[in-house]
């Protein structure tokens, strides 16, 4: 979800507050005035209101709450439009998982409906949390699919081949290329490695995908006959942590595409690119991993 304090504290209000719709009607009027009056004076009244308007209505609390409200509306806009663009790259596959998670959360949503006032706060508490974990699991989807369509398109053993030959050739080679070599099967083992790392990256969102599913469809059986509530608003709580735990190896592991070096000029068959976000799913029907308690 967006995060609103951390927009807040980098919004210029000063300029929000300039670019607001009817300060610029205000001074489109004074100047058509002065226009009109065929004198400066109103530009001049013009001019100081201004810097009266700037000094004063930036630093008021009402403002400041109402130019953070729209940064949020407009930062969550972008996000559920990032979100949904996800959505519709992954395969069919992937986004039936989805809807039959979508389809567990609304019967622990209902099941929670059915408890007394007195325990709505918990109510509320698992509807953000579901959301976000329902928001969590398609990023989760689209990495796994990432990844997946990197290591399909990747030729490790062509790689692998080529660095066996480099090391093999080496000390027939003369000395320029010698040199040339040695950067080449250092650049080669650093691919080799970060294309184990992804795969390894991989099984771990598979089984976490897997932990999503499992933990929601215990809760949703827990809930039907749930006596204490706060007891699975907890199961929630730790699966959010898990999740984040795993999103942030995710994005470690994403941190490596940018500082591979290219390999396009070395040899062919070289480690394919990660693809590419508007490249077509491929339902390559990847087996789940179930996660046991």
């Amino acid at each position: 979800m967006p995060q609103d304090d951390a927009a807040g504290s980098e919004i210029n209000f000063v300029k929000e507050a300039a670019k607001l719709q009817y300060n610029w009607i205000t001074l489109a009027g004074i100047a058509g005035f002065a226009v009109v009056s065929g004198s400066a004076l109103p530009l001049l009244l013009g001019a100081g209101l201004e810097l009266m308007y700037l000094s004063i209505v930036p630093q008021n609390s009402r403002f400041q709450r109402l130019v953070r409200s729209w940064k949020y509306a407009e930062e969550k806009r972008r996000h559920d439009q990032q979100l949904n663009s996800m959505f519709q790259e992954i395969p069919t596959e992937m986004r039936l998982r989805y809807a039959d998670l979508e389809k567990i959360c609304s019967a622990i949503r209902e099941n929670y409906s059915r408890l007394s006032s007195t325990s709505q706060i918990f109510a509320q508490q698992m509807e953000d949390r579901l959301q976000g974990l329902l928001q969590a699991y398609v990023r989760l989807l689209h990495a796994a699919w990432q990844h997946r369509e990197y290591l399909r398109t990747t030729d490790l053993r062509m790689v692998e081949r080529e660095l066996a030959q480099l090391q093999k050739e080496q000390e027939s080679d003369s000395p320029k290329v010698q040199e040339i070599n040695r950067k080449r099967i250092d650049i080669v083992n650093k691919r080799i490695e970060k294309f184990k790392k992804i795969k390894e990256n991989c099984e771990v969102i598979d089984a976490q995908c897997a932990a999503v599913e499992d933990v929601l469809g215990l809760i949703r059986d827990q809930s039907v006959t749930m006596r204490d509530p706060q007891q699975l608003s907890d199961h929630l709580e730790s699966l959010v942590h898990d999740v984040e735990q795993t999103e942030e190896t995710v994005r470690e592991v994403e941190s490596i595409f940018d500082n591979v070096p290219d390999l396009s000029g070395l040899a062919p068959g070289g480690i394919a690119p990660l693809p590419s976000d508007s490249g077509s799913a491929n339902n390559d029907g990847a087996a789940r991993n179930r996660v046991r308690n």
